[in-house]
């Protein structure tokens, strides 16, 4: 993933990459080398050569963004429709709980829209316009404090493997506990 948070770059970041890339146009026209513009703009020469060749072939707009490599699966308006279909709940749509999970909204999409994703480009997306994985904001109804603390005390310490305990060693493979 070329970004890893997930996906593209904010407007603020595009504005700002495009006014460095306009900045090296102005310093081509004054005759500047590569490896002067990309030290001045902190970018690396292979960068400003690729620029130049641009600039050279088709002028200012040869530079310019041509926006995003791909378009995305569900345009902003199919991601309204998206989140409305989210907000009814899971159980709305057939599942027995109120968890949504990455498989299950892929299946949402497949039904709704037609449209077949990968689950990290539906994490992607999600994230891309502001949705988060969630955690519960209280325990459960059903509960029960005293059973939980009893489980820890009795059962957890029998199912916990036995830590080894530390002590003298050796690194060599062909002689161990030689010292």
């Amino acid at each position: 993933m070329r970004y890893p948070q997930g996906g593209g770059l904010t407007a603020e970041r595009q504005a700002f990459r495009e006014r460095v890339r306009m900045e090296a146009v102005g310093m081509f026209a004054d005759g500047r080398g590569s490896t002067e513009i990309a030290k001045e703009l902190r970018v690396s020469v292979r960068s400003v050569q690729r620029w130049r060749r641009a600039w050279q072939e088709a002028g200012q707009d040869g530079v310019r963004s041509r926006g995003p490599a791909s378009r995305p699966k569900l345009s902003d308006p199919l991601f309204a429709v998206l989140e409305e279909e989210l907000d009814k709940g899971p159980v709305a749509h057939g599942w027995p709980d109120q968890r949504w999970t990455l498989a299950r909204i892929k299946t949402l999409i497949g039904r709704r829209f037609h449209k077949s994703m990968t689950l990290s480009g539906i994490s992607q997306m999600l994230r891309r316009h502001g949705w988060s994985h969630q955690v519960p904001a209280r325990r459960a109804i059903e509960r029960d404090e005293e059973a939980v603390s009893g489980w820890v005390k009795d059962v957890w310490p029998h199912v916990e493997p036995l830590r080894r305990r530390s002590g003298p060693g050796s690194s060599s493979r062909t002689k161990p506990d030689s010292r």
